[in-house]
């Protein structure tokens, strides 16, 4: 379950990071905020980001099994990859959660992979 945990962390802060750029393109696609428009943030940044949400998705159904999460956790979890900063937040809580099991699992002396 580390492993997988490592994973989820990993992905979880790289759509964080880039769902943060997505939301600076987007403001500089449709806004005069920073003083000019310009569209090659986000239409390089969104396919990023599509494809690291796809990989947020999977490594997190794959934490969710091996957790044995609730449907709504996990609902929970994997939408907060659609929100900025929430991912930051969600890899937080989540990787206490499992820390906090696999230390259960390692003073009931069962151990852990």
């Amino acid at each position: 379950m580390r492993s997988a945990l490592l994973r989820f962390r990993v992905v979880a802060w790289v759509v964080g990071v880039f769902l943060i750029l997505l939301t600076v393109g987007i403001l500089l696609r449709y806004t005069d905020l920073f003083g000019y428009r310009t569209d090659v943030v986000s239409t390089t940044v969104s396919p990023i980001h599509g494809f690291g949400y796809m990989l947020y998705l999977a490594t997190g159904i794959d934490l969710a099994s091996r957790r044995r999460w609730r449907p709504l956790t996990t609902l929970g979890v994997l939408l907060a990859g659609t929100v900025p900063f929430l991912s930051f937040y969600a890899e937080r809580r989540v990787s206490a959660d499992v820390r906090a099991a696999l230390d259960e699992r390692e003073a009931a002396g069962t151990g852990a992979t």
